[in-house]
């Protein structure tokens, strides 16, 4: 009974929502105009990421999604907290929670703090930099544009790079797709947070690159990058960047690290050794990259 009235209300919810309402052409197609109300179920599939014929099997009450698909849809077509919660319900999941947590708790704050030598910044799960501390900002890679996502990773790689920051074709893939699987994965945890939903239609509509991964995000394990920072001064520093999960406030600590007895790592000792920098400095929200 549970499978088909999730079916039913995955059909009405469809039926009842306008292409325009969630970012669809509204053109009539060659044969003079729209047979169904609503969007089609090869429309929502593509939204979604799953196939028609599963949408099909879906509203037949004849599938149980999993909850990352429940959200996908609920996200798909845009609906209210009251509906997302129903649709969960529904299916037999706890809603997720509505907001990507934004705050940096003491303990991650004093993570920056320990690494006084070690370039650190702390991001929030939709990749925005909500903390750097003051090795990071003695490697001065780059100027804000004043736009109101210059601390966010995502679009910064995708739409405004740092000048400072350098790749190969390789590493910049690798960490293109590490940041659209994890933000897809935040996308499906948190899919009311309307803040996150206009970062994804804003990259996707504008950025070829990152629409092509998120049509077919990857699996990435563990992140290790390496790149090339150019101080002001013209001096050249590789560091290798690692990813560490900050579970408790859902954050992610970016540590970048000089090869052990390099030129580079006496460099940056040189860079983080100069005084006047603060410790650790929150930075405004949305969200460097």
């Amino acid at each position: 009974m549970a499978l088909r009235d999730l079916g039913a209300a995955v059909r009405s919810l469809r039926e009842n929502t306008e292409p325009a309402a969630v970012g669809l052409p509204v053109g009539a197609p060659p044969d003079g105009g729209r047979r169904v109300r609503g969007l089609r179920r090869e429309e929502l599939a593509e939204l979604a990421g799953v196939s028609a014929d599963y949408v099909r099997r879906l509203e037949q009450g004849r599938s149980h999604p999993s909850a990352g698909v429940v959200n996908a849809i609920a996200r798909a077509l845009r609906v209210g907290r009251a509906e997302y919660e129903r649709l969960c319900a529904l299916a037999g999941y706890a809603a997720a929670a509505g907001q990507v947590p934004r705050e940096a708790g003491a303990a991650s704050m004093r993570l920056l703090d320990r690494f006084d030598d070690t370039p650190v910044f702390l991001c929030d799960a939709a990749w925005n930099v909500v903390a750097v501390n003051g090795a990071w900002l003695a490697l001065e890679c780059g100027a804000p544009t004043g736009h109101a996502r210059d601390w966010n990773v995502a679009w910064r790689t995708f739409r405004s790079a740092l000048g400072g920051i350098s790749r190969t074709e390789e590493r910049a893939a690798g960490m293109q797709a590490l940041l659209v699987a994890r933000l897809h994965s935040t996308y499906l945890r948190y899919p009311t947070d309307a803040s996150l939903a206009e970062l994804v239609d804003e990259l996707r509509s504008t950025s070829r690159p990152f629409d092509t991964l998120w049509r077919t995000p990857t699996t990435v394990g563990a992140y290790e990058n390496r790149a090339v920072f150019r101080h002001p001064d013209g001096t050249d520093i590789t560091l290798d960047g690692n990813l560490l999960e900050v579970p408790g406030d859902d954050l992610m600590a970016v540590v970048l690290t000089a090869a052990p007895g390099s030129t580079d790592a006496a460099r940056l000792g040189e860079l983080v050794s100069v005084p006047g920098k603060p410790a650790v400095v929150r930075v405004g929200q949305p969200g460097p990259g």
